[in-house]
């Protein structure tokens, strides 16, 4: 996904990366241990009870010696059901905070990392393993691994208790020991690499679905639902060829440990009754060694298949560790230096060299040199690919330059910290951002402090206040994702009541009033006009009236300044600002024309 990617994590690493999020919560993660120890010396000391039942109640013939084990047994039994529910409870939560936390960390990552990034990132891909693989560990921390490390000490406790009931029987069982762990680590490896294949499907599956359904319109307008059908179905079903691979293996290593721990039980079970016979052993003693030993292959049968569990996890956290560990593109500076607490919006790019990462042959800029001073309204036009939305980009420091230097109130923007910098500027994109929250929210995003008193305030400046007082719950109405019940001139005023809320020094709008009707687009100028009253405003303009009323007016063609003055100026001195006006003008005429022709 990115240069910054890590190649390969070992287990141990992957491990230790979990056990990090373990340590806010030792205290419960003891508690749960204590509590798994309890259940499992609880069964296995109810070994021990069936051994006394055996030899004291049932050879003997005492009933009650009988009714006391039995008893003891009961006893034992409602002390391991206790132990249970504590442990399952604890290591069950442990699982949702170590998820919880995991999501928090690499979200938080996420929003550091800049836009190159997603420009190479597939989103969907993101959000699957942001989403999927987090669940995925959620219920290895939660389960599996309870399950494991459960199973582990009866395992061992069983070992121990059969050595201390039969020496000879338990240098029996060790002896099947390697042959059960070997499926394990060979098949084991196998199902962990098989599991990040899988899930690498499953985030590819998740990335078509993201942008089908994101882009429903455009898929139903040129009715493309059953070739983008059939492009699912052959995603699902390369998920389900993974799938099927790692299930079989996963198969294989369960069969393989479940049909060699049971042989090696068998073969033991028949060298004790043959002890039995010979008087080496008594009854109770093997009954008691026979239930260690189920015990201890019923825990081996489950590590198995818990392994199974873990490796898929492994790759799966693999997969957040790459994200969480990925470094932004843009670093902040070691020691920044602090702007002055009124910044007024001295903008320069001296002799600037940028391509965008990865194209380096494919240059933006050139030597670009510019300059815009305090409280200037300065207008960009251009052809489409000359930089004007690169400009932007650069000053808000999304992409760094490769040679030159960009300045704000004569300092170099790389030495300033990223907050400080991207505080001074407030963005109206043309194509408005809105967010799947209420009028209000989408507005505060920004200032998340100002009042509602202020956010209104913003949207009459923005001419908005009419259409949202329509809406059914006013201000506090849902707008749905990317604003689907709102227009594109209604999704526009919000967005500018945005930027009036934030109330920043330097204004950045990308053509901010394109997608307004006529009366929309004057009542929007007339307040963008007072909004850009004693600011320093950049704007990309696509239609003269905008370029009009610009103080200066600066040209760019393939990535160079080519021409800067006033429109009248311009008109005079630049052939490719004439050509770009002539065009406007065209189009002006146009829309008066039509204009009057629906008025008559």
């Amino acid at each position: 996904m990115s240069s910054n990617t890590v190649k390969h994590v070992r287990t141990r690493d992957v491990l230790q990366w979990i056990g990090a999020f373990l340590v806010p919560y030792r205290r419960q993660a003891f508690a749960a241990i204590f509590f798994l120890f309890i259940g499992s010396l609880s069964w296995l000391a109810l070994g021990q009870g069936v051994k006394l039942l055996v030899d004291d109640g049932f050879l003997t013939g005492n009933a009650e010696q009988l009714n006391k084990w039995i008893l003891l047994i009961l006893a034992i039994t409602f002390v391991s059901g206790i132990a249970v529910f504590c442990r399952f409870y604890l290591m069950s939560w442990l699982g949702e905070r170590v998820s919880a936390d995991i999501r928090i960390k690499v979200y938080n990552q996420l929003l550091t990392l800049s836009p190159s990034f997603y420009a190479k990132a597939r989103t969907g891909e993101v959000i699957s393993r942001f989403t999927a693989d987090t669940t995925l560990l959620q219920t290895v921390v939660g389960s599996s691994l309870s399950m494991a490390l459960r199973s582990v000490v009866s395992v061992l406790g069983g070992l121990v208790m059969m050595a201390i009931t039969s020496l000879t029987l338990t240098a029996l069982v060790l002896l099947a020991v390697p042959v059960v762990l070997v499926p394990i680590g060979v098949l084991g490896r196998k199902v962990r690499r098989l599991a990040r294949v899988s899930q690498d499907r499953v985030a590819d599956l998740g990335s078509h679905v993201d942008e089908t359904l994101h882009e429903i319109r455009t898929v139903q307008s040129y009715n493309h639902e059953r070739v983008d059908a059939e492009h699912f179905t052959c995603r699902v079903e390369s998920v389900m060829g993974a799938a099927k691979e790692r299930i079989r293996y996963r198969a294989m290593l369960m069969s393989s440990v479940v049909l060699l721990s049971t042989v090696a039980i068998i073969l033991v079970t028949w060298v004790g009754a043959l002890n039995v016979l010979d008087g080496s052993l008594s009854a109770g003693e093997l009954s008691a060694f026979m239930f260690y030993a189920l015990l201890v292959g019923g825990g081996v049968a489950t590590v198995s298949e818990v392994i199974g569990d873990i490796q898929r996890a492994a790759g799966a956290t693999e997969r957040l560790i790459e994200l969480s560990q990925m470094k932004p593109d843009i670093a902040e500076p070691e020691n920044p230096v602090a702007l002055s607490s009124a910044v007024s919006g001295n903008i320069t790019f001296s002799r600037v060299d940028f391509s965008y990462p990865g194209d380096d042959n494919l240059a933006v800029f050139k030597a670009l040199s510019l300059r815009v001073k305090p409280g200037e309204r300065v207008a960009l036009v251009g052809p489409s690919g000359a930089g004007k939305s690169t400009v932007f980009a650069i000053l808000q420091r999304f992409f760094d330059v490769q040679a030159g230097e960009v300045t704000l109130d004569g300092v170099s923007i790389d030495t300033i910290s990223l907050d400080a910098l991207r505080k001074q500027f407030a963005l109206v994109p043309q194509e408005s951002v809105i967010f799947a929250t209420s009028v209000i929210e989408n507005v505060r995003y920004g200032d998340p402090t100002a009042s509602e008193a202020a956010v209104i305030e913003a949207c009459i400046a923005a001419r908005a206040h009419e259409f949202i007082s329509e809406l059914p719950q006013g201000y506090q109405t849902d707008l749905g994702e990317r604003g689907v019940r709102l227009s594109g001139g209604q999704k526009q005023r919000i967005s500018i009541a945005r930027a009036i809320l934030a109330d920043r020094p330097i204004l950045l709008l990308d053509e901010a009033t394109s997608a307004l009707d006529a009366v929309s687009e004057h009542k929007v100028k007339e307040a963008l006009d007072t909004l850009m009253k004693g600011k320093t405003s950049l704007v990309i303009a696509h239609r003269l009236a905008t370029v009009v009323n610009a103080d200066r007016i600066l040209v760019l063609d393939k990535g160079e300044l080519v021409a800067s003055g006033t429109h009248k100026e311009l008109m005079e001195t630049s052939s490719l600002y004439r050509e770009f006006a002539a065009l406007q003008l065209v189009s002006a005429q146009d829309d008066k024309v039509i204009h009057a022709a629906g008025n008559a």
